[in-house]
């Protein structure tokens, strides 16, 4: 895994310069500490960190093709390289590496763009063309690893992390309020909208053409759902054995690597699966990693240890006190550079900090299960509004509600008057297409009430939900009411934030690799084929997954209640030492100066708060969304963003090709 950048110059402005890429690497280098390289050009200028996985003694980027028409810098992993490149040799291609990278960049030689629809993997590819004078970038199709661009004087210029960016003078550093009420909406921007204003990313799926004449970008892959009466054939034990043997061979080809690979183990089922499977293919020793919370609400340690000894795993179990979660925050916003609602990602920064420095560089996942096999409680939510709203005077059908947070004391004891009350938002609205998620988004969005007059007045009639429309895969609107959830979930809520701001940029903000057999694509596309009730059966979840591993995984972890993984929040920040920046963050003349939120309205909250009084949900995310964004502007537009004079990436080579 690596991070990569760039500067394209077609209007002879200004010629890249090496200064301005190594100050670029320089800014991401903890995403590739093992060595870096530079290519520049006439109007080009590629860099590359690298985090040297395969072939650890050659492959350092920038790579050219034989002839030096072709040059590659690149982050992430095609896991079917070796098949790839058998089929290249057989045409006639001689490598000089062993490298994925190498593969890649010979792929897109031979085959242009399609080249992506051969792939396996989670990659931001960026070549460049000499003759045609042409930039190609391209992600993964699920938008695993990031990939952002900006246009400013002239250039167009990109990079892994919109921190590199910023090095670069010119780029403007404005936060876009549209934005901020897409996150405290939908908990992320809707792509390829990033919170800053003029920096934008490459969308999952979708690769881009940079040339003389302009820019283009084409969707190549989309995640998608049969009609209501195309669903697959197969009994439920006939497609867990094709679901049994896709998922193998996921986790095989993520097995790639020539250093040690390690395995997260949560404690639910998700990673349990992950981790039988490598006990699998590989019987020898595993390591495996997991976070525990000092809080006992949020803590699973108990199933952690239980799994751990079932595989008979090398387990190592860290745990996180509030105290840690709030002091920890801070860096965490430096590597999402977006705004948050919840504290979840700061554990899993604290996670990997802690694998690296065991030596790990890569480790498996369970991330893409809840999404693919209706694992979410918001599935089920919505299975069950619709029931109630075939008889909306019911009493009892709103109770079902209840089964969904038994992990939640609020909920236990909620009468049907309240439930009603909290669940019954556009109850009616059962043909609308976001029917599944119209309760979550307003809930959220009521966050908004704390953002500051004048950033309210412009935004006055504007609907966050109007946006999704344009990111929609073809068809979207014949999906059945279940697919239609799920294809938001995953494109919206997994790619924007799970992906993201709680997956890449907290592993590589340690130099730790993720990898996501779950998100194969060719699994995806099988499962998607699936009827509803091999996901989501009645009220039970990831149904054809706990078939398929009856027996496999322990039976306490196969039939315990779906835990969402939480951290605390307001325990973080308002507590017993609570770390001196959010004082800081959330004084009234901080709160004025950055002119994002209402200081009275902030300080109303922080006082209630500070008082003892339980935080509601929304309240929670309020004060978790505020301090993030305040955080954000200080770390990207009030300070600097620049890297220390004479700071360079690691072992840097340099070309120069002009």
């Amino acid at each position: 895994m690596c991070g990569i950048a760039g500067i394209l110059d077609f209007g002879n402005v200004s010629q890249p310069r090496e200064q301005e890429l190594t100050s670029m690497l320089a800014s991401i280098k903890y995403r590739g500490p093992d060595e870096s390289g530079i290519y520049i050009g006439k109007g080009i200028g590629m860099g590359n960190v690298r985090l040297s996985i395969i072939d650890l003694s050659a492959g350092q980027q920038p790579i050219p093709t034989a002839d030096k028409r072709y040059w590659i810098v690149y982050n992430g992993e095609v896991f079917n390289y070796i098949e790839i490149r058998a089929e290249l040799e057989a045409l006639g291609v001689q490598f000089t590496t062993h490298t994925d990278t190498e593969v890649v960049l010979y792929a897109y030689a031979t085959w242009g763009p399609e080249c992506l629809s051969r792939f396996v993997g989670q990659f931001a590819i960026a070549i460049w063309d000499k003759q045609k004078k042409e930039l190609f970038l391209a992600r993964d199709r699920m938008g695993i690893r990031p990939l952002f661009f900006t246009r400013s004087d002239g250039r167009f210029s990109f990079c892994s992390e919109i921190k590199g960016l910023f090095q670069l003078p010119g780029v403007k550093r404005s936060v876009n309020h549209k934005a901020l009420s897409q996150i405290f909406t939908f908990w992320t921007t809707i792509t390829p909208n990033t919170p800053f204003e003029e920096v934008f990313e490459v969308s999952p799926g979708h690769y881009m053409l940079i040339n003389e004449s302009g820019s283009s970008s084409s969707r190549y892959w989309s995640l998608s759902y049969p009609q209501d009466n195309q669903y697959s054939k197969l009994s439920l034990d006939e497609s867990a054995e094709v679901m049994r043997g896709l998922f193998k061979d996921a986790v095989k080809m993520r097995l790639r690597a020539d250093v040690e690979v390690a395995a997260y183990l949560s404690g639910g089922i998700d990673s349990s699966v992950t981790t039988a499977f490598i006990h699998e293919l590989e019987p020898g020793v595993l390591n495996t990693y997991s976070i525990g919370f000092k809080e006992k609400a949020f803590d699973e340690t108990a199933f952690q240890l239980e799994a751990s000894k079932y595989f008979n795993t090398n387990h190592t179990a860290f745990s996180c006190s509030s105290e840690e979660i709030g002091r920890y925050f801070y860096d965490t916003i430096r590597h999402t550079e977006f705004p948050i609602l919840r504290t979840a990602p700061t554990p899993m920064y604290m996670l990997s900090k802690k694998v690296r420095e065991q030596n790990i560089k890569v480790v498996i996942t369970g991330e893409g299960a809840d999404e693919l096999l209706a694992g979410y409680n918001i599935f089920k939510e919505a299975k069950i509004r619709r029931f109630w709203a075939a008889n909306p005077q019911s009493d009892i059908r709103p109770l079902l509600l209840k089964k969904l947070y038994p992990y939640l004391p609020m909920m236990k004891e909620a009468k049907t008057t309240v439930l009603k009350m909290f669940f019954g938002y556009r109850l009616a609205d059962t043909s609308h297409p976001y029917y599944s998620h119209l309760l979550r988004w307003h809930n959220t969005s009521r966050i908004q009430n704390y953002f500051a007059d004048p950033v309210l007045a412009g935004l006055q009639g504007y609907e966050p939900i109007d946006e999704i429309a344009a990111t929609l895969a073809d068809g979207f609107e014949n999906f059945g009411h279940q697919a239609k959830a799920q294809y938001l979930e995953s494109s919206v809520f997994m790619s924007g934030y799970l992906l993201s701001s709680q997956g890449d940029r907290m592993a590589m903000a340690n130099s730790v690799e993720g990898r996501y057999p779950f998100l194969d694509h060719r699994l995806t596309e099988f499962v998607t084929t699936l009827p509803d009730s091999y996901k989501l059966r009645l009220l039970n979840e990831k149904h054809i997954l706990k078939h398929m591993m009856k027996g496999k995984i322990p039976e306490s972890i196969l039939k315990r209640h779906k835990q969402a993984y939480r951290a605390p929040v307001y325990q973080s920040f308002l507590g017993e030492g609570a770390p001196e920046y959010v004082k800081e963050m959330l004084s009234e003349q901080t709160i004025r100066d950055f002119g994002y939120f209402d200081a009275e309205k902030v300080s109303k909250l922080t006082g209630k708060l500070l008082q003892g009084a339980a935080a509601t949900e929304v309240e929670n995310m309020a004060l978790a969304g505020i301090i993030s964004t305040q955080l954000l502007h200080h770390f990207f537009i009030t300070s600097q963003v620049k890297v220390a004079d004479g700071d360079k990436p690691a072992n840097l080579m340099i070309i120069n090709d002009l």
